[in-house]
């Protein structure tokens, strides 16, 4: 059985604690994170708004799937009950452009290198988190690359790997039969 609960950003923690002390939660999946803010870079690999972002076009409305939640960034978590073979994924809403949550490294000690992940991809600091360093990308490395605000520059300049310019075969196009009528 599956179970999902939503929690306030301050009681993170706690429901983590009672997960693991009271439901014997005790074994930690992942942690992760979501920006539901949408792309103001457009959804397609080569469409002309990918190559150059709109100045004047209103931003498109965010739409949060069906996780519900009313903030740009969303937190999740799932954990289990190996003997009673209960999942049960905690989800939280983040506030703010510099979203924080305190860390579950406490109370689970997994969540160590997925707090540094979500650090580093989406921005989100870990309140209490021993070592809060990059672990992917270089040490000088500035932005928060899964946020959908961060440009993918590698996409302007260099085309998307499997996007092919397709070329009709020949004989494909009407002009073709209208030359061949033509010469017999």
């Amino acid at each position: 059985m599956d179970v999902c609960v939503r929690v306030t950003a301050e009681a993170w923690v706690d429901a983590a604690r009672a997960l693991r002390d009271r439901c014997a939660m005790s074994y930690f999946n992942f942690l992760s994170a979501i920006d539901w803010m949408p792309s103001p870079y457009g959804r397609d690999m080569d469409a002309q708004v990918d190559l150059e972002p709109a100045v004047d076009a209103a931003p498109a409305e965010m739409g949060w799937g069906l996780t519900g939640g009313e903030t740009r960034f969303q937190l999740l978590a799932r954990v289990h009950d190996p003997v009673g073979h209960l999942g049960v994924t905690v989800k939280a809403d983040l506030v703010g452009d510099r979203p924080e949550a305190d860390s579950w490294i406490p109370v689970y000690p997994g969540a160590n290198w997925h707090e540094r992940e979500a650090w580093e991809m989406f921005g989100i600091s870990f309140r209490g988190h021993p070592n809060q360093v990059h672990i992917y990308l270089p040490s000088h490395f500035e932005g928060n690359p899964l946020r959908k605000d961060y440009p993918l520059l590698a996409r302007r300049v260099k085309p998307w790997p499997g996007i092919v310019d397709v070329e009709l075969m020949p004989g494909g196009d009407d002009g073709d039969a209208d030359d061949e009528a033509a010469g017999s």
